[in-house]
């Protein structure tokens, strides 16, 4: 990439917050400036949110960077990267603003720092349209670390909609280079758990009742496995009134999936279970090794490893495809998709294949 300042359409494909937290990791990654315009232009409150602006701030206090025009609101900014440093850092998204999506932005910066990085990112921890904390602590992390990514992450107190204020400690050790990944066989279901939860005020009975609909509903199309979803009522580590559910599959292969939902006012309980445990049946009925909310967290990983990294999906979803649109004009990392001819697969089954650029960390 040349040392002038490469220009990012936010406004593309998915046109949401995913092209900034991309664009702004291989920036700071890649030591080239980039300007990002139209930010979030389709979206009802389009430019920066809150959780943006700390994620940005973030990558800018990693890498020693110069950042203009990051302000609530705003359209455009211009991150000028210096040398990612590591050390210790904070970001509060001051809202119920979601930490798993701090930690997409921040991750990959660190992986490739001088030193070890300690990042404390407060938000919401179980947040709509993003994450719930244990998809990413039990799903995205076992996962990730097969490209060599190395760290730990502590759940300090759990923050819900709309006050925020969960707390989580990201310990990350930099690497020489990432290693590609080889998942194309899913092999079968061999494991089924979850917890559903109540926080705050909410009663015990709604946790139970998202669990048994769940079960209820995974038993109708899978017989044969014990299903153990717990029912937990988070008293000392949690932040304001919250319930939800997440449930997580594991393949004999080491392949995870996962459903999840969180409740809403006026939404019964048992409708929350149902909605998760479809979810997670409709990701493993593809025979993909990825579920539909990893595809896309993946993407960056493999356009930065050193070989041909393979996965094998369900419906190569939207923020997907725009990760593969922003990995490509930053990177000169090639993506293939094609469709998966084996026995296994069925229609909606697909390969998505990466040449990685093989970025190497100069410090270590």
């Amino acid at each position: 990439m040349a040392a002038t300042t490469f220009e990012m359409d936010g406004s593309v494909m998915e046109g949401g917050g995913q092209i900034l937290r991309v664009s702004a990791a291989l920036s700071c990654i890649q030591g080239a400036s980039i300007k990002i315009n139209k930010i979030r232009a389709g979206r009802s409150t389009p430019g920066l949110r809150p959780q943006h602006l700390s994620g940005l701030e973030l990558v800018r206090d990693l890498c020693n960077g110069n950042l203009e025009g990051a302000t609530v609101g705003s359209s455009e900014i211009t991150l000028t990267p210096g040398k990612i440093k590591g050390g210790n850092h904070i970001a509060d998204t001051q809202t119920a603003g979601s930490v798993g999506l701090l930690m997409q932005i921040s991750l990959p910066c660190a992986v490739f720092a001088q030193g070890p990085s300690e990042l404390c990112l407060k938000g919401g921890t179980n947040a709509e349209m993003a994450p719930q904390i244990d998809y990413t602590m039990k799903v995205f992390k076992p996962i990730v670390e097969r490209f060599g990514v190395q760290f730990d992450c502590d759940l300090r107190m759990r923050g819900y909609y709309p006050k925020g204020g969960g707390e989580v400690v990201l310990k990350v050790n930099p690497v020489k280079e990432l290693s590609p990944i080889n998942m194309t066989e899913r092999g079968n279901i061999t494991k089924i758990y979850g917890r559903a939860f109540v926080a705050g005020v909410l009663p015990f009975k709604l946790a139970k009742d998202m669990s048994t609909a769940a079960v209820r509903t995974i038993r109708k199309e899978i017989k044969d496995l014990y299903v153990n979803i717990q029912s937990l009522q988070e008293k000392d580590k949690a932040c304001g009134n919250g319930n939800g559910i997440i449930i997580i599959a594991e393949s004999s292969t080491g392949c995870i999936f996962a459903g999840s939902s969180l409740g809403k006012k006026g939404v019964y309980a048992d409708k929350v279970g149902i909605e998760a445990a479809e979810m997670l049946l409709r990701n493993i009925r593809h025979n993909g090794c990825v579920d539909e909310f990893l595809q896309d967290q993946l993407i960056i990983f493999m356009a930065l490893a050193n070989g041909t990294s393979r996965m094998r999906t369900g419906p190569v979803t939207l923020h997907t495809q725009t990760a593969i649109h922003v990995a490509e004009q930053l990177t000169n990392a090639k993506f293939v998709i094609r469709k998966a001819e084996d026995e296994h697969g069925n229609n909606d089954t697909y390969i998505i294949e990466c040449q990685g650029v093989g970025a190497t960390n100069p410090s270590l």
